[in-house]
């Protein structure tokens, strides 16, 4: 069973940028779509972004398209999510996952897409 560890959240002011990494402690997601979420206190977890399995597309929710951008290693197994132009409202415990289905397309953005997830890191964005 895969492990996903994230990491690189923090506290940074508006305007700032972050990177956050996701590895896998046990297993791989080398043939695996993986996707970062995000969730604020009191709102659901949302979809922020996806990267397919071949590393060569990427999708992006509207709110953060232009801003953030995904990539991986699957040599390392990791994946990264780097975060430029932070706003107070990208505030949220952010989340690593694995899809369910291995060789998919790269349009996942539903949590029933996904079965495996990190624990979760924070990032707050001061104004």
């Amino acid at each position: 069973q895969v492990q996903l560890v994230e990491s690189g959240g923090g506290l940074v002011q508006a305007g700032g940028s972050l990177r956050l990494s996701c590895a896998a402690s046990v297993g791989s997601f080398s043939i695996n779509t993986m996707g970062w979420f995000r969730q604020a206190p009191g709102k659901e977890r949302e979809f922020v972004a996806a990267i397919h399995w071949s590393g060569r597309r990427d999708y992006y929710a509207d709110s953060v398209k232009g801003r953030f951008t995904i990539s991986r290693d699957n040599g390392k197994n990791t994946v990264n999510l780097q975060m430029n132009s932070l706003k107070p409202e990208d505030t949220a415990v952010y989340y690593c996952a694995r899809t369910k289905e291995r060789l998919t397309d790269v349009y996942r953005s539903r949590i029933t897409d996904y079965d495996t997830w990190g624990q979760g890191t924070q990032v707050t964005v001061s104004s």
